[in-house]
């Protein structure tokens, strides 16, 4: 057994190369191997959202709170709020960030496949997050 205590869990700004706008990342855990989760709360800023990437494992998103988007290549961005739940299959690009208006805050879950859980890609454009 290990209890991983919420001090020693520091808080860090969401990277430029990865993120748009005022991000905070509170990392929850990060399974030591044969395991592979990990998971994250990440508060959006107004305005704030992830850069276009991908899961090799998936990922879940649990809305704690706020006002967010999502959206997958291809798909109609979709309005999210605290309580929902949104999934993306494997190798899915997507974004994910706050409302224009309001911040957000979600759990983020993920795998990792070959030591990596996220591919990150180009950045969202301004008129793609407003369209």
């Amino acid at each position: 057994m290990n209890i991983i205590k919420n001090a020693d869990q520091p808080s860090a700004a969401g990277p430029a190369e990865t993120f748009t706008g005022r991000v905070r990342v509170d990392g929850l855990f990060s399974a030591p191997d044969p395991a592979r989760a990990g998971a994250a709360i990440v508060t959006f800023e107004p305005g704030a959202r992830t850069a276009w990437h991908s899961h090799p494992a998936g990922q879940l998103l649990f809305i704690l709170s706020g006002l967010g988007w999502v959206q997958r290549d291809g798909g109609e961005k979709a309005r999210v709020v605290a309580g929902d739940t949104v999934w993306f299959a494997p190798g899915e690009k997507h974004w994910h960030g706050a409302s224009a208006g309001k911040a957000m805050s979600h759990v983020a879950i993920a795998e990792k496949v070959d030591g990596r859980s996220t591919d990150w890609m180009e950045h969202v454009s301004d008129a793609d997050y407003e369209a």
